[in-house]
């Protein structure tokens, strides 16, 4: 998981390796100065030599000041390498998200996407951070310390070793019991990021509504639940301040109490004692340095999982060793598919679908709301794979294709139509990044979009807000049509596409399609018999499977499901989820 990560250090190597040694060159001056100090002590004010304490006191200075510069450089090179570390790391974990199938996006919720990216790749840098400037410091001061306490009065600096161990054990039963909490916490992020998400995306559904009072408490309940959490785990923490000050304070006391005896039998000198002193508060100070630095890398260690599990995870869907990258024309095959969403579910989604479809055909797509309609489109561009059969794009299976150039040529207008903040011509060129503003103006004019962005007062260059919350749904779903429109595809699947839109413009588009796009296999997905009828074939689903296939003529004799929805259509009411008779 480790060396995963720390790929990611990259260009940052440099800094990162030269933390570390500023760090000991700071931690060897500041070990020099109690020594030093003790020498002016013992050798300067006890014999009244004022040379020596002017030379060894502008050693001191000198040590200080490099002390100071190493400290500087070091935190400056520390920040830099984690910063760098943390993006480089969040750009590698979104571009590998890009790669993911449909399927691998499910198994991920969007929320948890979102805190893996954020609050735990920050966790991550914090703790990258700590590692390369206190987990080095701290230990190096703690052993330079003791060296030096061992060097000036071995029984003394005993003390300190008893001292260390008992505090070591100490800090490794508390992170045990801390450990389980943190890793408790993060996938409640997950949850509380949801909330949020879902919250201010529906916001005017909350507020049309009256929904605030219940939000609020949902989200208070979520981040309860997190408090709580973390307050389980702070109750363990917090035992390491007090067990430290007990331990410094016991320290202090015995190496008072001894170095005065010692030093009234003539074993210590009084400048001796003061650098004990000294290194007793260094020594005590790396430990809970050190306990700092343990705390954050077991928080980090949750978040590091949760990163690394994303970056472990290969798309489902990968081009082949010899990818086709020219689709000859628009036809679709189904041979035997069976489809399920998951490898393990004991029902497919789609069962036993053989369809052959020309290019250049119109071919409507109906059924009830989960028949499967939507699964049965996203074959097509490989947005998931079969379970069984196969499906043909130009005469290969779309498994042979490179997906780029597969998913150029399948132009998808999908349910949930998606606008991004910019203007509308910004948002058209999602479809093609090298069209003219007349290109741009055609396709909206074949999806009587242009209408509407006329009367704009900026026309083309009107701004979208995000999620295109400033347009109508009808206006939105016209705009999404020209965008896939403008990629100039041999297959385009509306999936409920027009539902937004008004009879007698539905009717305009189907007649701009059949005129502007002949050549173009169009698949329409809808509820209305009217959007669908004058298709050249309709596919009707039930339950997964195809129930009839036909034109509206043969359908109307053969296939009493689409008779029953069209007259109930055609007598005032109802749509496919509402039969004739029910």
């Amino acid at each position: 998981m480790l060396r995963l990560l720390l790929q990611e250090v990259k260009e940052y190597k440099k800094a990162s390796i030269a933390t570390p040694l500023f760090m000991i060159l700071e931690v060897a001056m500041e070990m020099c100065v109690p020594f030093l100090m003790a020498s002016i002590i013992d050798n300067g004010v006890d014999k009244g030599d004022m040379g020596h304490i002017y030379k060894v006191g502008a050693i001191m200075i000198v040590a200080a000041g490099v002390g100071l510069f190493a400290g500087l450089m070091g935190g400056r090179l520390g920040a830099k390498a984690s910063t760098g570390f943390a993006k480089n790391l969040r750009e590698r974990m979104f571009n590998h998200i890009q790669t993911f199938s449909f399927s691998n996006i499910d198994k991920f919720s969007t929320a948890g996407l979102v805190t893996r990216l954020t609050t735990d790749i920050t966790n991550i840098q914090m703790a990258y951070q700590m590692s390369l400037r206190m987990f080095t410091r701290a230990p190096a001061s703690l052993i330079c310390a003791m060296a030096m306490a061992f060097y000036i009065n071995p029984s003394i600096a005993s003390i300190y070793l008893i001292a260390v161990v008992l505090l070591g054990f100490a800090l490794i039963f508390i992170m045990q019991r801390a450990t389980k909490y943190f890793q408790q916490a993060f996938p409640k992020y997950d949850e509380m990021n949801a909330a949020v998400q879902e919250n201010v995306s529906a916001i005017r559904v909350v507020k049309a509504y009256v929904r605030e009072e219940q939000e609020t408490s949902k989200f208070k309940k979520t981040s309860e639940n997190i408090y709580k959490i973390f307050v389980k785990a702070e109750k363990n923490i917090i035992y390491n301040g007090p067990i430290m000050q007990i331990t410094v304070y016991s320290c202090i006391l015995l190496i008072s109490w001894l170095g005065a005896k010692m030093i009234v039998a003539d074993a210590l000198t009084t400048g001796e004692l003061m650098s004990l002193l000294a290194y007793c508060m260094n020594i005590l100070m790396s430990l809970m340095m050190l306990s700092m630095v343990f705390i954050m890398i077991t928080m980090s260690m949750a978040a590091m999982k949760r990163v690394a599990e994303v970056l472990r995870e290969t798309s489902d869907i990968t081009n082949p060793n010899e990818p086709i990258y020219d689709v000859a024309d628009g036809s679709v095959e189904f041979r035997n598919v069976n489809f399920a969403y998951k490898a393990d579910s004991e029902e497919p989604v789609l069962k036993n679908i053989n369809l052959n479809i020309h290019s250049g055909e119109t071919i409507g797509v109906m059924g009830a709301t989960g028949s499967a309609k939507t699964s049965l489109v996203n074959l097509i561009s490989r947005l998931y794979d079969v379970t069984g059969g196969e499906v043909l794009v130009g005469g290969h299976n779309v498994k042979e294709y490179d997906l780029e150039s597969l998913r150029n040529q399948v132009s998808v207008v999908l349910q949930n139509n998606v606008l991004f903040s910019g203007t509308i011509l910004d948002n058209l060129r999602w479809g093609n990044m090298e069209a003219t503003e007349e290109e741009c103006m055609e396709a909206c004019r074949q999806a009587c979009a242009d209408e509407f962005i006329q009367r704009f007062p900026e026309g083309y260059n009107t701004y979208i807000e995000q999620g295109g919350t400033n347009v109508s749904g009808g206006q939105k779903q016209r705009l999404c049509i020209a965008r896939a429109l403008l990629k100039k595809p041999k297959i385009l699947i509306l999936d409920d596409s027009t539902s937004a839109v008004d009879t007698a413009t539905d009717a305009k588009i189907r007649k701009a399609f059949a005129e502007e796009i002949p050549n173009t296999t169009k698949f329409i997905i809808a509820q209305r018999v009217s959007s669908i009828q004058h298709a050249d074939r309709i596919i009707v689903m039930e339950n997964g499977e195809v129930n009839g296939f036909g034109t509206h003529e043969e359908l109307m004799v053969s296939n009493e499901i689409y008779r029953e929805v069209y007259e109930t259509q055609t007598q005032g009411g109802g749509d496919f989820d509402e039969r004739a008779g029910e």
